[in-house]
């Protein structure tokens, strides 16, 4: 219950204040409106850089697992090659 009187009061008197001083409202006002965008901006580039980085780093991986694939599929390949080529030859020596 106290907070609750003690927020009114703290609201009422703000809003007195704000209109007494509503010209210093307005220079504070103008000053932090710049440099919150440009705190804002800054934050909004720094996550989307990260973003980018993590994107590029993602591709990457993909790309190293589809060429570990095609090298596992390529050593598959060689492997039965090499297999028909050894029946092959003993074919060609049944043949002679």
């Amino acid at each position: 219950m106290s907070v609750l009187i003690g927020g009114g009061v703290s609201v009422m008197l703000g809003l007195v204040l704000l209109i007494f001083w509503y010209k210093h409202f307005l220079v504070l006002l103008m000053g932090a409106v710049p440099i919150l965008l440009i705190m804002g901006g800054a934050l909004a580039v720094y996550v989307g850089l990260d973003e980018l980085k993590d994107k590029i780093r993602e591709t990457q991986e993909k790309e190293k697992e589809e060429l570990n694939k095609a090298r596992a599929e390529l050593e598959r390949a060689k492997a039965e090659a090499d297999k028909y080529r050894e029946e092959l030859e003993k074919l060609k020596d049944t043949k002679e």
